[in-house]
């Protein structure tokens, strides 16, 4: 695949620096949103987690409303709204809300996972049974009421979510397994797969889901992405340090160890069993480092096996500089078409203090 013809797109956690702030995370995300929109990236999603001090997004509704007032070009959206914990109405008129605000930029993402621990789900929303069935149901009704299609006679009906839009946010189903993959062909939804969750089975996935599509009110053919953990930088130094603090992040968000994104200097002094070098190697298969040429190699590769012409990317450094100097060299190496000069593009005065 020519990687002129792979369009990039943006997945951002808000994560926490250690002695960080959430106050200075969720800036950081509009400097990055920022950036992405002059720099020509695609979309821009950001993420829900819930009970974490390593990541500052709880609530994408309300981040994607800020930031979609904050940029011009590029499409924001979810990624992704967790279904399970609310009901189907209420995110229907959450992002018609929004879709009215800000006509065609709009996307929504839905996940099914809780994104946090199973107490704190349970709290979000006492009724949640953590069901396929349930979760189809929601699917289900969330398709209606976005696109006023329930059938005439029934009792949802007479129930019509507002605002009324002239247009309709792109649904996303969101996964790292097969089954939203399923669900996402059956209801004619894109299908974003998460390699930098489980790099396992994902080209055969999206294979499926293509196979399987049925076409919706809104898309009639497939649309699939996969996004990925990248760290790109200007030398191999920078780059191997970068990835030593992801090794870190990695291994502590796996053993329930929420304390922020480390900085390189806790990565060097850290001392790892056989185990955990194993477990880090595996983790590395989720991402893709290096400098801009070894990265466009490698991602180019990925988009041709997974048969995809977008790539979401995630990317967490301690030092926001380096976050965004990694997404400035990707699109430079990739020459995105941006809709305005990004050379001169700097963070804001005084962003850093």
């Amino acid at each position: 695949m020519n990687a002129k013809s792979i369009r990039l797109s943006v997945l951002d956690q808000s994560p926490i620096r250690k002695s960080g702030t959430a106050r200075q995370a969720l800036q950081e995300t509009v400097q990055l949103a920022k950036a992405a929109d002059k720099l020509g990236y695609t979309r821009f999603w950001v993420s829900e987690h819930h009970n974490t001090r390593g990541l500052a997004g709880s609530t994408p509704e309300v981040l994607v409303a800020h930031l979609a007032n904050k940029t011009q070009f590029i499409r924001v959206g979810s990624g992704g709204v967790m279904l399970p914990h609310y009901s189907a109405l209420k995110v229907a008129e959450n992002f018609r809300m929004l879709e009215t605000l800000f006509p065609g930029r709009i996307d929504l993402g839905i996940g099914r996972a809780p994104g946090t621990d199973r107490l704190t789900a349970q709290a979000l929303n006492p009724y949640n049974t953590f069901s396929e069935q349930d979760f189809f149901q929601q699917l289900t009704d969330l398709g209606h009421y976005l696109n006023d299609t329930f059938e005439p006679g029934t009792d949802l009906v007479r129930i019509q979510a507002i605002p009324s839009a002239e247009t309709v946010p792109f649904v996303w189903l969101l996964s790292s397994s097969g089954q939203s993959g399923v669900f996402a062909a059956h209801f004619g939804f894109g299908f974003s797969f998460a390699h930098f969750i489980n790099p396992n089975g994902g080209p055969e996935i999206v294979k499926s889901y293509r196979a399987h599509f049925q076409a919706s009110d809104n898309i009639s053919t497939p649309v699939a992405n996969t996004s990925v953990f990248v760290l790109c930088a200007d030398t191999d130094q920078k780059v191997q340090e970068l990835q030593a603090v992801m090794d870190l992040l990695m291994l502590r968000i796996e053993k329930g160890i929420r304390a922020g994104v480390p900085p390189y200097e806790d990565a060097v002094a850290q001392e790892y069993t056989e185990a955990e070098l194993a477990r880090i190697q595996y983790n590395r298969q989720r991402m893709v480092a290096g400098t801009p040429e070894q990265v466009k190699e490698k991602l180019t590769q990925m988009a041709a096996a997974y048969d995809i012409d977008e790539l979401v990317i995630v990317t967490i450094t301690y030092d926001f500089a380096d976050r965004l100097r990694s997404y400035e060299l990707l699109a430079q190496a990739f020459e995105l078409p941006s809709p305005s000069s990004t050379l001169n593009w700097k963070p804001e005065p005084g962003f850093y203090a």
